[in-house]
């Protein structure tokens, strides 16, 4: 059995929790270059004390802020490909769900459109393949071995996916809101009909 959290345990986690909260949704209204740490500090009802034993600057909390965005953005691809014994269904599932969260405001504005910004080119893309590589490769490796798609070339194959879902994201994140919904629809038909194209 795992130990019961001490109480210092538990308050250093509950201000954690906080400052994520907080900066996610201060990095959203006002992105990464107009929000300062003390205000961060000061809207979570902490020390600037308490910010920096966390994170070590305001770069590693907005990581730490866009890694949970995204683990809770492929999360539900995840779910969704899981759900469908047919690798086929289960892709254009886990597609699908993953547009859909390209069109959610946090999601469009701290990993897509802020995330380069805050982390620098290198870094986010390095943090996008990070996270959504392992889950595409898995998903080309289903769709191949079940015979499902030609026996194209693993990595290569997840690779160009990996391009066009993060293009196809990057276009919905740039619309403004009003047409975000009408852009992921055009986004989805084009992949639909690009994955289509290779089914056997």
């Amino acid at each position: 059995m795992p130990r019961p959290r001490s109480r210092r345990e538990q308050y250093s986690e509950e201000t954690r929790e906080a400052l994520l909260t907080t900066a996610t949704s201060m990095f959203v209204e006002r992105g990464f270059t107009k929000t300062a740490l003390s205000e961060v500090a000061s809207a979570a009802q902490v020390t600037r004390g308490a910010v920096y034993h966390h994170f070590k600057d305001k770069q590693d909390l907005y990581r730490a802020v866009l890694e949970r965005t995204e683990t809770e953005g492929l999360q539900s691809a995840r779910e969704a490909f899981l759900a469908h014994e047919d690798p086929v269904a289960g892709a254009f599932a886990a597609m699908s769900a993953y547009l859909d969260h390209a069109t959610n405001s946090d999601y469009a504005e701290i990993v897509l459109r802020q995330g380069p910004i805050a982390l620098g080119w290198e870094q986010w893309k390095a943090c996008e393949e990070e996270y959504a590589a392992g889950l595409i490769e898995q998903i080309v490796t289903r769709l191949v071995s079940s015979g499902r798609i030609p026996a194209l070339p693993i990595q290569t194959t997840s690779s160009v996916a990996f391009t066009m879902l993060g293009g196809c994201a990057m276009t919905i994140a740039s619309a403004s809101p009003d047409d975000r919904s009408r852009v992921r629809e055009e986004c989805g038909e084009v992949l639909t009909r690009l994955v289509r194209g290779l089914l056997v």
